[in-house]
């Protein structure tokens, strides 16, 4: 701006602006005389930097005016941006990439805590047959490990109201339900027969929202049950080790989810807690429902009895594997609420499917368990119907 403003006092001084005394125009600039020259008489202007408002308050003539350079300057908060549309296709497949790895991992660590937690569950309860007692401290583990995540900072604690938990309360019953059944049925059967009944929790689900609730579904879900009904059906019926305690657990414990999912979505509509926070805040709810009712059913005496049995037996390992059972039942349903911040509850659901399979197949290798040929065609079926549900909800 500055040279342009230099440009305008040349053209002003070609026309006489800048003029000696004796010129009878008048000069609204000052005119400084060279005291340093030798010649005193003479004046001369020195062209300083000058800010202009407007050049038609000057009294300018009209053969200068002709001649004027406009000089225009804005601020910089003043400019207009630039309307540039850049498209990166690169980015976004990288962003995109990025995202499958991510869930990649989710999955990966889900069905690894799941199956690690499976197989310290079956040891304790082969060792210790206390389900109720096994399944308070899988919650007061998880429980206890949130508190310290919060305290230390390591996780941002929930912001929480009353109507929070009393939307929360029905889930955290259900969930209790559902995770005492499941566990009472472990430690009656083998881990894939518990697992081979409870793939059919797909068909507890659209009966009950169709009778319950009035949801009505496309016929491609309805025919992929038989599947489900019918592979669960001849798995039990084949199954070598069949115990009803342990078969009516998996049935009650299917149900039990079925309602803690349809009260989740209730109950989370337009609440901002993270996946991780809510399974927490879950935890600790059901541990509150959950103790007073271990403690009716078992009790302190029959828990002392059986842990000195156990730790006689197993040595001290039996501890390690209480410890571990309790941190991976926690961690592994932290793992797969997380993932449900992360994807669809379609890809979920072919994720939980596949979960199974690997706790089946796992298990088996594992434990030794003896399967017939016409139980493990049953088992497929069933896990078959159970994918093709998935596949019929989209």
């Amino acid at each position: 701006m500055i040279s342009s403003i230099k440009h305008s006092t040349s053209v002003f001084n070609s026309t006489g602006f800048f003029s000696n005394k004796r010129s009878s125009q008048f000069s609204p600039l000052p005119v400084i005389k060279n005291v340093h020259s030798g010649f005193p008489n003479q004046s001369c202007s020195y062209q300083k930097p000058l800010h202009i408002v407007a050049i038609e308050n000057l009294a300018i003539s009209k053969k200068t005016q002709q001649r004027k350079i406009e000089c225009q300057a804005y601020e910089a908060d003043r400019s207009t941006p630039l309307d540039i549309n850049i498209e990166l296709p690169d980015e976004e497949a990288r962003l995109e990439s990025a995202k499958r790895i991510k869930i990649g991992i989710y999955f990966a660590t889900w069905w690894a805590l799941n199956v690690v937690f499976n197989i310290y569950n079956k040891k304790v309860l082969n060792a210790f047959p206390y389900p109720w007692l096994t399944s308070t401290l899988s919650l007061a583990a998880g429980s206890l490990m949130m508190l310290i995540s919060w305290a230390t900072r390591v996780a941002d604690a929930p912001k929480t109201d009353f109507e929070f938990w009393k939307s929360l309360f029905p889930v955290a019953v259900a969930h209790t339900i559902g995770h005492v059944a499941a566990t009472v049925s472990m430690s009656k059967v083998a881990v894939s027969f518990t697992h081979i009944i409870k793939s059919g929790e797909p068909a507890f689900s659209v009966l009950v929202s169709r009778f319950l609730l009035g949801e009505a579904f496309p016929l491609p879900v309805y025919l992929s049950l038989l599947p489900i009904i019918g592979g669960c059906a001849l798995s039990a019926a084949t199954e070598l080790n069949f115990n009803m305690t342990g078969f009516m657990g998996a049935m009650i414990s299917n149900l039990a989810f079925v309602f803690r999912n349809i009260f989740s979505k209730k109950g989370m509509k337009g609440k901002s807690v993270s996946g991780m926070n809510y399974y927490a805040c879950l935890s600790m709810l059901s541990l509150l429902i959950l103790t007073p009712f271990a403690i009716a059913v078992e009790g302190p005496q029959l828990w002392a009895v059986g842990w000195q049995k156990a730790v006689s037996q197993i040595g001290p390992n039996f501890v390690w594997w209480v410890v571990a059972q309790s941190v991976f039942y926690h961690l592994y349903n932290q793992v797969s609420y997380m993932s449900l911040d992360q994807i669809s509850p379609l890809t979920f659901s072919i994720g939980n499917t596949m979960k199974r399979i690997s706790v089946i197949v796992s298990s088996i290798i594992i434990f030794h368990t003896p399967v017939q040929p016409v139980n493990a065609l049953g088992a497929a079926i069933a896990i078959l119907g159970t994918f093709l549900y998935s596949q019929a909800k989209q």
